[in-house]
């Protein structure tokens, strides 16, 4: 924790417990919910709900990766203009779901440019149109199809589209001189992933992706994950490896059961991948997840 963050807590505290307990319990309500840790030169995460917002301060402007939903964007807005007067620049987006682009509309007429990859824009009108909701969003003016570029203050940016994982748009997103890697939910670390077949999504190809971000990035890369179980959202190239070991094993079983004449239906009946170490979930998840294996497998 940086000194300046560590000093403003340890004051608030002291402040709380001077209170008596009926305005203790009223300034408790008070305080955010969200949670804001520093990682690397003037780069942080924002957790609240949602997907894991990620954002730098230069000075130049400010950089947001990914928005959550209205009001936790509006909190990330808020907190970040108590720590510099600079505008913001960029809004890079990871891939279209509502938890990572819900927030997008918070920022209409304070960011310059939104940025994602074409497929990622492409999914967003898409959900939009359906839902009828195309005046709740603020959608990418700034679009790629293989990597994209940009330098502002001490960092250089570099997006990077692998393929398709968990929908047919994730972007991984490089601060390239902090070494940082927003991932998105190419990343759910020790958590059965959600998986979009509707937008593109490819357990098999998702594999390839993983493979190409451990081979792109390197052992001293922090990468920071879109969901996490105890939300334990940054980690290493080794948790890449747990998700990756995840889905092989998660095919390799449907692909045994189907081998062996199980029907999907069977197939469905199952409530545990086997050799995952510590990924786990709920059985919502997991017939979603078995689901989409069998489907891919035989289709």
């Amino acid at each position: 924790m940086q000194r300046r963050y560590f000093l403003r807590n340890a004051g608030l505290s002291a402040g709380l417990l001077a209170l008596a307990p009926k305005d203790l319990i009223a300034a408790l309500l008070q305080q955010p919910a969200y949670k804001i840790t520093m990682l690397r030169n003037n780069i942080g995460i924002f957790n609240e709900k949602g997907g894991t917002i990620m954002f730098y301060l230069s000075d130049e402007g400010i950089v947001v990766i990914d928005t959550e939903f209205p009001d936790q964007a509006n909190h990330l807005i808020a907190d970040l203009k108590t720590k510099t007067t600079n505008p913001f620049k960029l809004l890079i987006n990871t891939h279209h779901h509502g938890d990572h682009t819900g927030g997008n509309i918070a920022f209409k007429g304070l960011v310059e440019h939104v940025v994602g990859h074409a497929n990622c824009l492409s999914n967003y009108k898409r959900v939009a149109a359906e839902q009828k909701s195309e005046d709740k969003q603020l959608f990418q003016d700034t679009t790629f199809t293989d990597t994209w570029k940009y330098k502002i203050g001490k960092e250089k940016i570099k997006a990077h589209y692998f393929g398709a994982g968990h929908t047919s748009g994730d972007a991984l997103i490089h601060f390239q001189n902090s070494n940082i890697v927003h991932i998105g939910d190419l990343m759910f670390n020790r958590m059965y992933p959600y998986v979009d077949r509707k937008a593109g999504a490819s357990f098999k190809s998702w594999i390839t992706v993983l493979d190409k971000a451990q081979s792109t990035f390197d052992n001293d890369t922090i990468f920071v994950f879109g969901h996490g179980s105890n939300n334990a959202v940054v980690g290493s190239r080794d948790d890449l490896k747990g998700m990756q070991n995840y889905i092989s094993q998660l095919l390799k079983m449907v692909d045994d059961n189907i081998k062996a004449g199980k029907t999907k239906d069977e197939i469905m009946q199952i409530t545990s991948v086997p050799n995952v170490g510590e990924w786990k979930d709920d059985m919502k998840i997991i017939k979603m997840n078995l689901e989409t294996a069998f489907l891919e497998l035989t289709t």
